[in-house]
This record gives structure tokens, sequence and C-alpha cells, in this order.
């Protein structure tokens, strides 16, 4: 199955409703209604580390210990309530404004790629998303995806980088064309200079286990052990 193929099949399925394990659904029944609401509030139309939400949570007089809401915020976390970003050495956390609706394109991508090397994560987001979007991925994007600004330019540095800087000619209307984050001016936009098999290969394993996440399938394939993207 070719990678357009297969990119077809994710749009597809990209809007459908989320099946959520029962593991996660008792996890939900488990948490502190109360708490969740108070994570929500204080990340409104902003992303936050652990300890800032802690420090916030705190000066609105409720105290929760470290590890505690950690495991809150994974919880939401894997209730597609909150994205979860990896911005080294520390994760941030921001709300999904539409959980019900649709799972947010960068957590999804993200989640996905994030046990590779930062290289690798690097060369495989821009490759699906500037393809998914028909277009160059901007470094804003890049960071939602949980990849910094100092993984970027070491790639470029790097003889083993498959991307570059875009000077598609067309950036400034993308930028404005974006209105789901905010792009700011002059953020430079990344392409991939040339495709191999592997990152190909690589790409249709990404997609393909998205949709898996994406629908229920439990009941229509085998029990045997399924190739993980980590075992490429």
């Amino acid at each position: 199955m070719t990678f357009e193929v297969i990119l077809q099949f994710f749009i597809l399925f990209f809007c459908r409703p989320i099946h959520i394990s029962n593991s996660v659904t008792n996890q939900s029944v488990i948490m502190s209604q109360n708490l969740s609401e108070k994570i929500n509030d204080v990340l409104v139309d902003r992303q936050l580390s652990i300890s800032a939400i802690t420090r916030e949570l705190k000066d609105k007089g409720f105290v929760e210990h470290r590890l505690v809401l950690t495991g809150y915020l994974r919880a939401l976390r894997d209730l597609k309530k909150l994205q979860e970003i990896e911005i080294p050495p520390s994760k941030v956390y921001k709300r999904l404004e539409y959980p019900e609706k649709c799972t947010d394109i960068y957590s999804i991508v993200g989640d996905q790629i994030k046990s590779l090397d930062m290289e690798m994560r690097l060369h495989l987001a821009i490759f699906i998303i500037s393809r998914l979007f028909k277009r160059p991925v901007f470094r804003e994007e890049l960071l939602h995806l949980g990849i910094n600004n100092k993984s970027v330019a070491n790639c470029l540095e790097s003889s083993t980088c498959m991307i570059s800087v875009s000077r598609d000619e067309n950036l400034k209307l993308y930028r404005t064309e974006i209105t789901r984050i905010p792009i700011p001016a002059n953020d430079p936009a990344y392409e991939i200079k040339a495709e191999d098999a592997h990152l190909i290969s690589m790409a249709n394993v990404v997609l393909v286990d998205t949709i898996k996440d994406l629908v229920d399938i439990s009941g229509l394939t085998p029990k045997t052990k399924q190739t993980k993207l980590v075992e490429m």
C-alpha cells in the first residue's frame, strides 16, 4: 500500500470519534472532576509545564502533590482532553478545545513518533505534515509536534539531514491562511529535500498506527505480535 493511499485513509478517519479503552475510561471515573476543571481553567489560551501548573493551582488554593498531578495530566492526555508536548527537558500541556469532535493533528503525529530519535522525528514530522497539508511546515508547527528550535538547527547542520529551509514564494500566504494556530510573521518553514524508501516506509507505519488509534478494530485483528515503529 502506497503512502498516498494510506494518507487518504488517514484524512478519512481523522475526525471520527475516538475509541477509548476500558482502562482509560476507568481512569476518568477515578479522576477528581474538581481537579480536572481547575486544570482546564489554568490552561485557557496557554500551555504550561507540570511545575507551572502546580504553581497556578496552588495560587488558586488547590494544593496537590506533583506526582498525583502528573498522573492526572497523563490521564487527561490519554482521554484526549489535553495535548502533551515534549520540549526537552520538560513536557508542557495545553487544552484540546474540541476533543469530542476532532483530535489535534499535531498531537496525533507527535505521539506516534515521540519514541524515535530526534532527527528521524523531524524528518517524519515534516514529511507527513507537508504531504497532508500540501505545503511546507512552519517552525511553530514543529513546536506543537514536540520538536524544538535547537533540534531543527542541529539537524540542518548534520550531514544526514533530509530537510531544508523552504523558499516557497507562497509562504506569506500560507501563514495568513493557517487559522487553527497562530503562525508568527516571518516564521521559517521547512520541507523535505529528497525522499527515500525508508522514510516513506516509516511514514506509512505512522499513518497506519494512527488510523488504528482513531477507530475501534478490536475483534478484527489477530493476536499475534504486530510490527511497531520502533522495530523498523
